[in-house]
């Protein structure tokens, strides 16, 4: 199969990359390497798009809307109609359950309006793993690097590696729609940083925040997925090693 890869680069894209060369010719498209979804021509007979490139991040957004807009609703609609006859999985975002909170959950939400009959949006939660931006809490955790946590929220944390079996999963089934990806368990941070005796200071989210972002993964079940890796087993095992 030819598949179309973009964010081939990013954090999710590289292990999926990995994952998938084995049994498909897979064609990477990022913007590292000067392709951008905004401008780039796109390459011909395609058999599955799986969609990854975007910008990410709730606090970035505040500051840069009209680049996110720009790079996750134009750009997708530019791909979306370039590949109008061809499957999509691509990636959404957890925050897209509350879209009006900040402009990244905007444009996500949005990202899921555009029209295309053959597509399934991956709503993610928070994932982990290597290779995760080194500002996110669970690295934070593995490099004693924490001085703060947003006491009152409750994250569904999921290892990359979970997530691309899902993706593998979307690639075997021909469902279309809107989809939650994470572990369904909804894990309290101050619980996390107690169990770990993890000194930090106490803040409170704000407004542009999700308070919880817990995945409700029961079409995921439905196809017989589980997620495999455990989180505390996960921080336990990687402690101070990275």
């Amino acid at each position: 199969m030819n598949i179309l890869l973009t964010g081939s680069d990013g954090f999710v894209g590289s292990h999926l990359f990995y994952h998938l060369k084995e049994e498909h010719n897979v064609i990477g498209f990022d913007i590292k390497h000067g392709h951008d979804i905004l401008q780039t021509e796109f390459p011909k007979d395609i058999d599955l798009v799986i969609h990854l490139a975007g910008l990410s991040g709730v606090r970035d957004s505040l500051d840069k809307p009209t680049d996110y807009w720009k790079t996750n609703v134009i750009g997708t609609q530019r791909l979306f109609e370039h590949f109008r006859e061809t499957r999509i999985i691509y990636a959404s975002s957890s925050t897209a359950h509350e879209p009006w909170k900040n402009p990244y959950a905007m444009s996500k939400y949005s990202m899921e309006q555009i029209e295309h009959s053959n597509s399934v949006g991956m709503r993610f939660t928070t994932i982990y793993g290597p290779g995760a931006r080194k500002n996110m809490l669970i690295p934070k955790i593995l490099n004693a690097d924490v001085q703060y946590l947003n006491v009152n929220h409750i994250r569904d944390f999921i290892h990359v590696n979970d997530v691309v079996s899902a993706i593998q999963i979307m690639m075997d089934n021909s469902f279309r729609g809107v989809i939650d990806v994470g572990t369904g368990i909804g894990n309290k941070l101050v619980d996390i940083a107690d169990y770990f005796k993890i000194d930090y200071k106490s803040v409170i989210g704000d407004e542009t925040e999700r308070l919880d972002n817990t995945a409700d993964i029961s079409i995921l079940n439905k196809f017989g997925w589980r997620a495999k890796i455990n989180l505390y087993n996960y921080i336990e095992e990687n402690r101070n090693v990275n």
